[in-house]
């Protein structure tokens, strides 16, 4: 009987050797080609990982929209804030239509965003017109606004002024945030208050800083406001009219001229000043007729004083004797 011969299967401990020693040459190769593949390996690795940091546009990936870029490009510095910038300007421009002039300005202020703030108009004794009108536009059309301004006709005055507030907007927005987490925290002692007393206090004190927030609110409203809008105040001014060409010297006419100006100056100054005293007058003409018509006849009469008594008479004295008057030497008849 024939036995079929069997295929005979490595030992286990001569797999497991084999496989140690199979480990241990590879082990050993890939050490010796270390020195030879290391810089080329190490190249790829960068590229791919430069390739993989980079995105579809061609900047880093890292790389945001404020200029940023990633830990291998340098950093950008930050762009500065803009800056909070009151202007105010003074125009006075001479003109030979004063309404024209003005609709122009307005039309001017309100297609750039603005708006007339005050408008006030006078005319003087020679009967030019003077317009002064304070504008209010956008900071950004600031320039062209003034600009055009300009044009409208002949600069007599021009006055332009810029102040930074930036630091002060800044305070104010900072002061404002401490101040209403300040009010927050005095609300939430006040839910967690259980006497009567710390209530009040609480309330007292939550006025005051809701009060203080108020007036900083109000602060930066105006600087908003203030910098937001440009104020640009315009005088307008008929042209004056030209004199007719002449002399100088005054002549007999305007003498005359003149001296009747002054006489009828004088009268009227005369006039109203007999005008300011007729009340005066009339008082006192009142007053003296009552004084003689009623208060007079109505006064206790004084006794009229006794007539002194004559002297008495006194006896005569011996009469003068009469002197005999010697003959002069020539008078005739008498020896």
């Amino acid at each position: 009987m024939r036995t079929s011969p069997r295929t005979t299967r490595p030992a286990p401990t001569v797999r497991a050797l084999t496989g140690v020693l199979l480990a241990a040459s590879l082990a050993l190769a890939g050490c010796g080609g270390a020195d030879d593949l290391g810089g080329d390996s190490a190249k790829s690795a960068a590229d791919g990982a430069a390739r993989s940091a980079v995105d579809g546009t061609g900047r880093p990936a890292g790389a945001a929209g404020d200029g940023r870029v990633g830990e291998t490009g340098p950093a950008r510095a930050p762009k500065p804030l803009p800056s909070a910038v009151i202007r105010t300007a003074s125009l006075t421009v001479e003109v030979k239509d004063v309404p024209e002039a003005l609709d122009k300005a307005r039309t001017t202020a309100e297609g750039a965003g603005g708006y007339v703030g005050q408008e006030s108009t006078t005319r003087d004794s020679g009967g030019h017109e003077r317009t002064r009108v304070v504008l209010r536009v956008p900071t950004a059309h600031y320039d062209e606004v003034l600009t055009a301004l300009q044009g409208t006709g002949r600069l007599v005055g021009r006055t332009a002024k810029a102040v930074d507030v930036t630091d002060q907007v800044v305070d104010v927005d900072s002061r404002i945030k401490s101040q209403r987490a300040s009010v927050a925290r005095i609300r939430t002692l006040m839910d967690r208050a259980d006497k009567l007393s710390d209530v009040v206090t609480l309330e007292g004190e939550l006025s005051s800083r809701q009060a203080d927030l108020e007036a900083l609110l109000a602060r930066q409203a105006s600087l908003k406001d203030r910098t937001a809008l440009a104020t640009i105040t315009l005088s307008l001014s008929g042209t004056p009219a030209k004199k007719a060409a002449g002399k100088d010297t005054p002549g007999f006419v305007d003498a005359l001229s003149g001296g009747w100006h002054v006489l009828v100056t004088l009268l009227r100054w005369i006039a109203l000043a007999l005008g300011a005293a007729l009340p005066f007058g009339a008082l006192a003409a009142l007053l003296a007729v009552l004084w003689l018509r009623v208060v007079r006849p109505r006064l206790p009469r004084r006794p009229e004083p006794a007539p002194a008594p004559a002297p008495a008479p006194t006896a005569p004295g011996p009469l003068p004797t009469a002197r005999p008057v010697p003959d002069s030497p020539g008078e005739p008849g008498r020896g």
